[in-house]
């Protein structure tokens, strides 16, 4: 490690802050090189000239993988490996040390505007993909930043608005995936979030970034900043925040000595924080390999076939035969929309259409028409005109770049108005209509969906997605895409709806635990597809559940698939928790372990997964951690959030916890307690006269009075208790729990 001690405090504060937009400065006194660190995830955007500005559409050419929004749908950890590793690999060849990604915030509501730059509603599904697209970066050389730390899951207001969120919430929802890729992959840096939660800047909140993130988690890496979301530097680095970006001309550094100089801060965070990112220099040097461009398209083609979703195929419409005569409709197909807008745009080395793809597979030029234009009516008569003449029409229809962007929430979850129409004009003369969609938020598909015979949700699929998308639509390859996050029928049946994105300044998250497919199947509003959905052109028998305790809190499960058609495919294996356990309140289930397995037509396997304890576990606010209650635990094969296959129920011993009473405790808590309860209920029976009540107008009061407080309860009724009673009761219990 670089010795920072001959530096003075000037010196070392110069580290803490960036030297222009996109870099650190370098440090020649102890040999320390400037560091570029520039917008990932899903390909490098690396401005072109000097680094002096933000330069959103001014970049060097690299390849356009799948945003996140498609690499969810995959559930598979291998997609987000493999995009990582290449990733990091042009990042090396561009010179950037950096890539600031992958984005593992939660999908809170479908009208999220950063919703494609994200993997899922789903913490175990974002968690697992988010850690493999580290460690495949990282081990190229190229540091990676998970972000936005944390609860950051909304555009409106996102530089100043408050997550109000309870802590069970943001440690079973908003934090595992973070936890997990900070746990299994070690990221070089963690991105903190623009907003406030709880009313305080998550760019100096020391809960998150001090005692969650490093003394809980065992982080030790860089914490960064989002860009510009320093609000007060020199409360940002006791917090935790250990570097600036941008660099603000000095004026952060200046602050920070001030702050020491004034005895407002303590020096030894400047020590610690500049080690932190004088420790980024192992990504500076090394050998770098040219970057085969036709290389990476071909694999950016490949990784996109695995993240569609084949929704709906009726009849068997898809695959389409060579021989088929296909019209194709719509102007996505001919310049498709395939990334997000804003700081993750990436300039694509190519961009691949999907009606160029098509006639290369169809082996001959197919009928085109856009569908929408200036003249929507003789546009859609054009396509009206192609779809009567053919077998099958293809349309592609989704949400345009101005649509849906980083910066802004969307209003609407519905298709334009102009889309709607035409996919119904074209499904009224086609013999058979299949739909293709494209879009970074799920769109609804109500006022249509039953008048077509096949819909492929192709989401956002990268620069080669055209070709994707032709390869899924003509068989080359099989859809195993799965959505990761709920497609509602309606937008009022997200739980978040009625509160987001809240107004003035705050959002509450009312919705606690109850995010996404969570709400939706415990309140029993089924989706118009659930979280999970997925069909593929074979078939797949799932078989044997065997569900073993291995622990007093884990399990371990087995099943057997089969692919029982005529096609290889791929398969996800999803296992769901169901329990009431518990003092809280669950939802009806929970992913707890998924896997894909590809299988040849006829071919079965055996996959076995592990339940551990947080599979179980909630967390338990009055314990201040994780928490298995011990009960009966439904382990549920699932084809999706709403099906269940297979189901096998399993008694855990879970936690014998010994709750500490105090007198602010309440009565109910009193006496539910297993130890203290039977003592204070025998002595309540004995003072009181046996005429006084009958035992149930005796229940009916303790039930009254439960909520309150026994030291309340102690002044208005005590007289009936022996004197010191509650004490020794209190001491007893607080006893038992430290002996445990």
């Amino acid at each position: 490690m670089t010795d920072l001690a001959a530096l003075s405090l000037e010196e070392r504060a110069t580290l803490l802050s960036g030297q222009d937009f996109w870099s650190t400065p370098p440090v020649e006194a102890v040999g320390l090189p400037s560091l570029v660190l520039t917008d990932g995830p899903h390909g490098v955007r690396r401005q072109a000239g000097d680094l002096t500005g933000m330069g959103i559409t001014d970049n060097l050419p690299a390849t356009c993988f799948p945003p996140a929004v498609a690499v969810g749908n995959s559930w598979d950890p291998s997609v987000a490996e493999r995009t990582g590793a290449a990733v990091g690999r042009e990042a090396r060849a561009l010179g950037v040390h950096v890539v600031l990604g992958p984005g593992v915030n939660i999908k809170r509501s479908p009208l999220g505007g950063r919703n494609f730059e994200y993997y899922s509603e789903d913490p175990l599904l974002s968690g697992v993909l988010g850690a493999a697209h580290v460690r495949g970066q990282q081990a190229q050389g190229a540091g990676a930043s998970v972000k936005h730390f944390a609860a950051n899951n909304q555009e409106t207001e996102r530089m100043r608005v408050s997550a109000e969120v309870d802590e069970r919430t943001l440690r079973e929802v908003y934090l595992p995936a973070f936890e997990r890729v900070v746990t299994e992959a070690a990221p070089a840096t963690v991105m903190c979030a623009y907003n406030k939660v709880n009313g305080v800047y998550a760019s100096q909140h020391r809960w998150l970034l001090t005692e969650v993130l490093r003394e809980q988690w065992g982080f030790e890496g860089v914490v960064v900043s989002d860009w510009g979301a320093v609000d007060d530097r020199a409360a940002a680095l006791a917090a935790g925040l250990d570097l600036q970006m941008p660099g603000d001309g000095g004026a952060g550094d200046r602050r920070v000595v001030e702050a020491v100089r004034a005895g407002e801060l303590d020096e030894a965070f400047v020590d610690a924080s500049a080690a932190r990112v004088a420790a980024l220099a192992r990504y500076a040097g090394g050998p770098v390999e040219e970057v085969d461009a036709e290389g990476h398209h071909a694999l950016a083609r490949e990784l996109a076939s695995q993240c569609a979703v084949l929704l709906r195929n009726e009849r068997g419409t898809l695959p389409l035969s060579p021989g088929t005569r296909v019209a194709v409709v719509g102007e996505f197909a001919r310049t498709p929309r395939f990334q997000g807008g804003g700081s993750s745009n990436v300039t694509p080395t190519r961009v691949e259409s999907a009606l160029a793809a098509l006639a290369a597979l169809a082996g001959r030029e197919l009928p085109f028409a856009p569908g929408v234009g200036a003249d929507a009516m003789a546009a859609r008569e054009e396509a009206v005109a192609l779809a009567r003449a053919a077998e099958v029409a293809v349309v592609f229809v989704g949400l345009a770049d101005a649509d849906e962007s980083e910066g802004f929430d969307r209003t609407t979850i519905d298709l334009p108005a102009e889309q709607v129409a035409l996919v119904r004009a074209v499904a009224a003369v086609a013999p058979r209509t299949v739909v293709v969609l494209s879009h970074g938020g799920v769109v609804s598909l109500e006022g249509w969906h039953d008048d077509v015979d096949a819909v492929l949700d192709g989401a956002l699929l990268g620069q080669a997605g055209g070709g994707a998308l032709a390869d899924l639509l003509y068989g080359v390859a099989n859809p195993s895409g799965r959505l990761a996050e709920t497609l509602p029928v309606r937008l009022a049946d997200s739980p978040s709806s009625l509160s987001f994105p809240g107004e003035q300044g705050r959002v509450v998250y009312g919705e606690g635990v109850l995010v996404g497919y969570r709400g939706l199947v415990t309140q029993g509003r089924p989706a118009r597809y659930p979280f999970g959905h997925g069909l593929s052109y074979t078939t797949f028998s799932t078989s044997d559940l065997r569900v073993a305790v291995t622990g007093d809190d884990a399990a371990s499960v087995a099943v057997t698939v089969r692919n029982t058609g005529d096609r290889a495919g791929a398969h996800v294996v999803q296992v769901y928790v169901s329990t009431a356990a518990g003092p809280v309140r669950r939802p009806l289930r929970e992913l707890r372990a998924f896997t894909k397995v590809t299988l040849e037509p006829g071919e079965s396997r055996e996959v076995a997964l592990d339940l551990d304890r947080r599979a179980f576990a909630y967390w338990d606010v009055v314990e201040s951690g994780w928490v298995v209650a011990p009960g009966q635990y439904a382990v549920q094969v699932c084809a999706d959030a709403e099906t269940v296959l297979l189901e096998e129920t399993v008694a855990l011993a879970g936690d014998d916890l010994v709750r500490v009473l105090t007198m602010e405790s309440s009565v109910a808590e009193w006496f539910a307690h297993p130890a203290a309860g039977p003592a204070l209920a025998a002595a309540l029976a004995e003072s009181l006269p046996a005429d006084a009540a009958s035992p149930g107008d005796r229940e009916l009061l303790l039930r009254m009075v439960g909520s309150m407080p026994m030291r309340r309860f102690a002044t208005d009724f005590g007289s009936a208790l022996p004197a010191g009673l509650l004490d020794r009761l209190a001491a007893e219990t607080a006893a038992a729990r430290a002996a445990r």
